[in-house]
This record gives C-alpha cells, sequence and structure tokens, in this order.
C-alpha cells in the first residue's frame, strides 16, 4: 500500500507539519537533577534530522514539589529552562519541530526505585491505586497552585519558541487520577459521580495552559482510558459517556486528542471498528493523534519487560488514515530504535527497518 497518506502536510493554528508523523512522548531519564543535556538535545535534533513531523518530547514536569517520581526526568521550569532552549534551537537547526509534554505525575511510583519526593505528594483523594489511601487529598490551594503551575509552564514553552505544546493527561498520572473514579471519590466541585464531573480539574488545566500559550499555538491533550495502574481501566464505556467527558476538554481550548492506545488497531466500543483516535475525533469534530504499538508487531508494554518487537505492516494503519478516522500517527518504540525510520518509510525500504530492543531504552541513540 502507498505510504502517501503519511506524508501530507497538516496544519493547526499556527502548527504546520510537513507530515503526519509525530514522535510518540517516551520518559528517557537522561536529565541528571532534572536539566536536559546537550546529549538530550542532540537526541531530538537526530530525530528532526530524520524527518519526523513533530516531536513531543518526553514528559517534563511542573513547577510542584512532588511533580516528578524520579530524579533524572526533566523539569519545566527554573534553571532547566536555558537548556530546552538549547532542545528547541537545536530542532528548528534541522528544520523540525517540536512540543514540550508538560506533566505531572500525582500519586504514581514505580520510577526511580530510589526517589524520595521534595515534599507533599498531590493526589485528588489521597490513593495511589483504587482503594489504598495512604496520602493527604489536595487541597483548594494545592489544586489552584498547580493549574497555575501548567499555566507557568505553557507561557515558558511559547517564550522558549516552542511550536506546539502537550498536556499529559493519560496513563494514571495526576490529571488522568482526576477524571479515574478509582482515584477520584472526592465529593466538592473537583470530584462527582459522572466524568463530566470529574473533567473539572482537566478542563481548568487546558483552560490555563490555553491562557500560557495564547490563541494561535497548537495545545494537545494526551487522554488514555487504560491506567499504569489497571490496564483495563475504563474512564467512559459508551460514546455518551465519551462525550461527556471530552467535551468540556474540547471547549476549554484543546486544539487536538492524542489518543493512547496499547494496540492502535483495538476498537473502542463494541459495534464499530474506530478506535479510541476515531471515536474522538466523531464525537468532538477536532483533529486526532493514534499512537500505540506503530511500526512493531508487539505492545510497548511488553518492552519494559524485555520483550523485542520486529517491524510490522503500516497497511491497516494507512487504511485507515486515508478514510479520514484520525489525522495523526504518534510513533514510540520504532523511532527509538532509528532516528531514520521516517525517512525508511518514506523512501520504500522497508528492508532496513530495525527491530525494536530494550536496549534502545537504555541509551540516547
Amino acid at each position: 500500500m502507498s505510504v502517501d497518506a503519511l506524508f501530507q502536510p497538516f496544519q493547526v493554528k499556527s502548527l504546520k507539519m510537513p507530515n503526519r508523523i509525530v514522535m510518540a512522548p517516551m520518559t528517557r531519564s537522561f536529565s541528571p537533577g532534572g536539566i536536559p543535556t546537550d546529549d538530550v538535545a542532540a537526541y531530538y535534533r537526530r530525530r528532526a534530522e530524520g524527518g519526523v513531523g513533530l516531536i513531543v518530547t518526553e514528559g517534563t514536569v511542573v513547577d510542584r514539589p512532588a511533580a516528578r517520581n524520579d530524579a533524572n526526568v526533566p523539569v519545566f521550569h527554573g534553571e532547566a529552562l536555558p537548556q530546552w532552549k538549547k532542545v528547541v534551537d537545536e530542532v528548528h537547526a534541522a528544520g523540525g519541530l517540536i512540543a514540550p509534554q508538560i506533566w505531572h505525575v500525582g500519586s504514581a511510583r514505580g520510577q526511580g526505585a530510589d526517589w524520595k519526593p521534595l515534599g507533599k505528594v498531590d493526589s485528588p483523594s489521597g490513593m495511589t491505586t483504587p482503594g489504598k489511601r495512604g496520602l493527604e487529598p489536595m487541597t483548594e490551594e494545592d489544586i489552584a497552585d498547580t493549574i497555575a503551575a501548567f499555566g507557568r509552564s505553557a507561557r515558558a514553552a511559547r517564550d522558549l519558541g516552542f511550536d506546539a505544546v502537550e498536556i499529559h493527561g493519560a496513563h494514571g498520572y495526576l490529571i488522568d487520577q482526576f477524571f479515574w473514579s478509582g482515584l477520584n471519590d472526592r465529593t466538592d466541585k473537583w470530584g462527582g459521580p459522572s466524568i463530566g464531573e470529574r473533567a473539572r480539574f482537566g478542563a481548568e488545566v487546558v483552560r490555563a495552559v490555553r491562557e500560557g500559550v495564547g490563541e494561535d499555538m497548537a495545545l494537545i491533550l494526551r487522554l488514555s482510558q487504560w491506567k499504569q495502574q489497571d490496564f483495563d481501566a475504563r474512564i467512559a464505556g459508551t460514546p455518551d459517556q465519551m462525550t461527556e467527558w471530552l467535551a468540556p476538554l474540547s471547549e476549554a481550548g484543546v486544539d487536538v486528542f492524542h489518543c493512547s492506545q496499547r494496540r492502535f488497531w483495538e476498537p473502542e466500543f463494541e459495534g464499530s471498528d474506530l478506535n479510541f483516535a476515531g471515536w474522538a475525533k466523531k464525537l468532538t469534530g477536532k483533529p486526532t493523534i493514534t499512537v500505540g504499538s506503530v511500526g512493531l508487531d508487539g505492545e510497548f508494554i511488553a518492552a519494559f519487560g524485555g520483550a523485542g518487537s520486529k517491524p510490522a505492516s503500516l497497511d491497516g494503519l494507512i487504511k485507515r488514515l486515508e478514510a479520514g478516522e484520525f489525522d495523526l500517527v504518534a510513533v514510540g518504540r520504532a523511532l527509538l530504535a532509528d532516528p531514520q525510520w521516517v525517512q525508511k518509510i518514506r523512501d520504500g525500504r522497508m528492508d532496513e527497518l530495525k527491530d525494536f530492543d530494550r536496549s534502545a531504552m537504555a541509551v540516547l541513540s
């Protein structure tokens, strides 16, 4: 099948992409003390040189004491900002486009076994997993300061010259913890029995980020049904529930929904072949990014256990893209293993595609 659909230009607001391929955000933990190094800048530059349409950085955290769970995860405030400027300059020098993914891990632990939070852990209801309550819930002051911290990081992204910004609202981290009834049983305005009520915190973060970046900069929001705490968790069990979830986020200022699945080809609801990104586009009318094991035959969670993957056909993905089910395609591990993946796909050099091995996660190749 022709790959031409992957290489059509795409524009949303001031973001003008030469193709439909996004580098998915992937935590790398190569920023000692939270400060990206020159090696980090070179790592992103290589993907820009390889022809990626838009690079979304690894998660980089806002200014809250316990926003990260690993000492080598980068921050997006203070003394890290000049180093992020170097990243932007390197990517732009190679002709690329880049967006930071701004993040807060909330009560999610597990990365960096020796890491000790630098302050109170932020959590909607004091839980780390459903039913396991051992933390203090966020106060109104905590919530207000966290929302403001997202806004400050967004403003910094604009001032540093980034081309777009992505909010991490997926995978069981803080914003997602507010969405998920398993970790949010608050009875005030930040909780409630419906997803529409629990979406309020995420919507307020979106509003703060929109104010920070202005009206013309593209704002992407990454969402997922699955959580690292529970792969089978679901926020929305029906299209109506998904509308209740996504509509306030869309109205708050999201331009693009980045819809994370472990396997992009899996249908979201019974009776339809549409995946998460397909339904999000249908229900909101906004552009969407699909992601989840693109270009490889194994899913990414297994990679953390040491599983490798081999290149896989893109025919099913391209057929969906041509049908307009989604607009953009995020590629993770395939680009981690091979900075030239995009050029090889474009030029039909399929025999040169590399296998993915877990060793790729241990270096900034």
